[in-house]
């Protein structure tokens, strides 16, 4: 396989309403957050796992083309997401995934300042189930990124002699899309994790080898 072109889209995720990506439990205590967001263990700031990103965008995406069988994804690489996403060795063929989703970190300048020191750039959300049966109810809290707060958003699609590109392209921005008419991270159908997606002047951008 020859790598003739790297194309890369460079822009900011702003959250339109609060966002949840779970991270480890081990400071929860009593009275306190039940269910914590994922931070960088260098500077504590709340950031967004590539993995997340891209993991939603295909998962939207086999549901979009009807990749699915019982909820399991289909997806091959004689189809477009197989092409753009990639499939295991030994799954229908198996190919190289064509897309890099970079970790999207907190843009502390975009973001506007939060008052609350407890929680350093994250809110949290108390909310109450409802056991309907024993008419019970089961209060829990939530950390979550708040409406407002931008991310720096970085992706690349690699091109192969022979791809399509126009097509892998279009599978991309079709994703895209679909993720901010969805949502991104835990909690989507209570209102978390709306998105928006703006690309900087130039995005995308194409380097030819």
């Amino acid at each position: 396989m020859k790598l003739i072109k790297k194309i890369k889209y460079v822009g900011r995720l702003t959250l339109l309403t609060g966002l949840h990506v779970g991270g480890s439990d081990t400071s929860m205590g009593i009275g306190g957050v039940d269910k914590n967001i994922v931070r960088n263990p260098v500077d504590n700031l709340p950031y967004i796992p590539g993995s997340s990103i891209k993991g939603k965008m295909r998962s939207l995406l086999e549901m979009h083309y009807g990749y699915t069988d019982d909820g399991k994804p289909t997806s091959d690489s004689t189809n477009e997401v197989g092409r753009l996403f990639g499939t295991a060795n030994g799954n229908r063929g198996g190919s190289r995934s064509r897309l890099i989703v970079r970790d999207a970190f907190l843009n502390v300048d975009a973001t506007p300042k939060f008052e609350n020191a407890d929680l350093y750039y994250a809110e949290s959300k108390t909310e109450n189930a409802i056991d309907r049966i024993k008419v019970r109810s089961n209060p829990r809290t939530i950390e979550r990124v708040p409406a407002g707060a931008v991310f720096d958003i970085n992706l690349i699609l690699d091109i192969y002699e022979g791809d399509d590109e126009r097509q892998l392209q279009a599978t991309l921005e079709k994703g895209i899309h679909l993720l901010e008419d969805d949502y991104l991270g835990g909690h989507g159908s209570r209102g978390y994790g709306q998105i928006k997606i703006e690309w900087i002047d130039g995005t995308p951008k194409a380097i030819e080898f």
